[in-house]
């Protein structure tokens, strides 16, 4: 199942989330949901792993088992890559890491610029963020030159908030293709994607289970898929509480990037295509929202580009 808009740009509804994902495991992680029927991988250069996702691509294709016109992958642009000279340094790195000559979505991981530096995170003495004046509008513009040279296909921007994203429409050459945010049932991010949607740019749901496994999650923090109402609506269908929240988004026709090393666990978040939820369900687990932002990145909140200072 796929994701479409009336640009053309198409996308899987369900892709592999590759964050927090333990190095060492992520090679036959990605090959595993390869063998499964993942077709969309997404990756980002933060996350530390593109070149064990590489790995894992290359030896699927060497195999035969997909061809490259088969898969979908996403990569992200890091906050220290902002500065316009850098930004196809940054994307062809990438590229090299994940041994392949185009990506079929690059996007901006945030609209915050920090200092240009070997580190992804540059601290001060005081173990402060260090942050650079780069506009992402100019981030954006170099953006779309690897769409005309041909490394990215389609380019879009993820954690950018709707008057961030209305400031690059108005000013865009080639506009976002996809928006990728947080969203879950406890934190729905209804009004931005409606505001996405209705300007032709596909939503994608990153942490869309909650986030559960998040370094930061506190004791007590409300855990979604202990819910009463998942587990009844799972048992009526077959599923799995998971399955129910996957579906959810699916529903809404936003795409989802569940992110699991176990192979049982892939199989599970892929197989959610074959059932469809009520209108009355819908608005059931619409209800659970809480306006609860699992990644909030409060240490750069003073950034002036800092996105979730808005109210969507």
């Amino acid at each position: 199942m796929y994701l479409s808009s009336k640009t053309g740009f198409k996308i899987p509804s369900v892709g592999l989330g590759t964050w927090q994902a333990p190095k060492g495991e992520v090679c036959s992680a990605v090959k595993a949901a390869i063998d499964v029927g993942y077709r969309h991988i997404d990756c980002a250069a933060a996350y530390g792993n593109e070149d064990e996702v590489g790995d894992a691509i290359a030896a699927k294709l060497s195999e035969g088992a997909v061809c490259r016109e088969d898969l979908f992958v996403t990569s992200k642009l890091w906050n220290t890559y902002h500065r316009p000279d850098l930004v196809k340094v940054a994307c062809k790195k990438s590229l090299e890491n994940l041994k392949l000559s185009y990506l079929d979505l690059y996007l901006i991981h945030w609209p915050m610029a920090y200092v240009e530096d070997r580190e992804f995170f540059p601290k001060d003495e005081n173990g402060k963020f260090i942050f650079s004046e780069v506009d992402y509008l100019d981030t954006w513009k170099a953006m779309e030159q690897l769409v005309d040279e041909g490394l990215a296909k389609a380019v879009g921007v993820s954690n950018f908030n709707s008057e961030q994203l209305g400031r690059i429409l108005a000013n865009c050459r080639i506009p976002p293709a996809c928006l990728q945010i947080e969203s879950s049932p406890y934190f729905l991010n209804g009004r931005l994607i409606d505001f996405a949607q209705r300007a032709g740019i596909t939503v994608v749901a990153y942490s869309p289970l909650g986030s559960p496994k998040r370094p930061w999650a506190k004791p007590g923090d409300p855990q979604l898929l202990d819910e009463p109402l998942l587990k009844a609506i799972g048992a009526k269908y077959g599923k799995s509480p998971a399955q129910v929240v996957l579906r959810f988004q699916l529903e809404r026709n936003v795409g989802v990037v569940p992110k699991s090393v176990k192979p049982e666990r892939m199989k599970e978040n892929l197989d959610v295509l074959d059932f469809s939820l009520t209108k009355e369900e819908v608005e059931q687990i619409a209800a659970f929202n809480k306006d609860y932002r699992a990644v909030l990145l409060e240490w750069v909140a003073h950034h002036k580009y800092y996105p979730f200072k808005e109210p969507f």
